[in-house]
């Protein structure tokens, strides 16, 4: 099922973007940013209702073109699917951006189920994979493309998180694999390691007590949680032509979390007067 809500012809030079998880979130500011930029952006959600009101929204800007589209990481079939239609009623994708994901709670492993590390596997690690998939071999075909997956820190360094942590790392190989893949074919694969950054699920961790925004910020050497839309002022750049070539990089993007932790062994950071 799709809903198509342009109201405007895009121009010539406009991109067809693809973000998928685009409804919420990371997701949504990197929508927000690439319809900023005059691209076409197709919001790719398992939740349709949130990806059509936000197209609905996005729409009413001048020369806008934003359509929504259903897309389940978890499902192969619905990621080939997704991936068809855009490619025939729509266009060429030239940017995918793989920003879906699930979280998963901090539990030790003696109470992490294998259900619930199957299931943050499944999406955040295999389904990368799969949606890389489905969109970057045609990209490939044609000889153009940029692809940018969303991982995290947490992907870097060790944490009480033994699903998200290793899937998190997985994409980050994901990105490096498939950039020496497909380069010689013209495609561009990067990845950004958001730190904790203010997204919704965030906000509700530190409503419920689960994280502690104080110990989060004094973990970051620029003294503050990252935004969203920092987040993707990076996706936009790696995405652009300004980064021709970059390639295989996975850039943080965390405020400097994975520089200033180190320091709590001598003290913590040097704070000024």
């Amino acid at each position: 099922m799709t809903t198509a809500l342009s109201s405007t012809v895009p121009p010539t030079t406009a991109r067809i973007v693809v973000v998928t998880g685009g409804a919420s979130g990371i997701g949504e500011a990197c929508v927000r940013r690439f319809v900023q930029d005059g691209d076409r952006v197709v919001i790719a959600d398992r939740n349709l209702v949130g990806a059509q009101a936000l197209a609905v929204e996005l729409s009413c800007l001048p020369g806008a073109s934003v359509e929504a589209i259903a897309i389940d990481l978890g499902d192969e079939a619905s990621v080939a699917a997704a991936a068809r239609e855009v490619e025939d009623r729509i266009g060429p994708v030239q940017v995918l951006v793989n920003c879906a994901g699930v979280l998963q709670r901090t539990l030790p492993p003696e109470a992490l189920t294998l259900k619930e590390w199957d299931i943050v596997a499944r999406i955040d690690l295999r389904g990368t994979y799969v949606s890389c998939a489905a969109f970057g071999v045609p990209m490939a075909a044609r000889g153009r493309g940029a692809i940018v997956n969303i991982a995290s820190v947490a992907g870097m360094r060790s944490g009480p998180l033994h699903a998200y942590g290793p899937a998190k790392a997985g994409v980050i190989s994901i990105g490096e694999s498939l950039a020496a893949e497909w380069g010689l074919k013209g495609v561009r694969v990067n990845t950004v390691s958001p730190g904790f950054t203010l997204t919704p699920a965030l906000k509700k961790g530190m409503a419920l007590a689960t994280l502690d925004e104080s110990l989060m910020i004094g973990s970051s050497a620029i003294g503050r949680l990252v935004r969203a839309d920092e987040i993707a002022a990076a996706v936009a750049f790696l995405a652009g032509d300004q980064a021709s070539a970059i390639t295989g990089v996975n850039l943080p993007v965390d405020g400097g979390y994975l520089v200033a932790t180190p320091w709590a062994g001598y003290g913590g950071l040097r704070r000024p007067a």
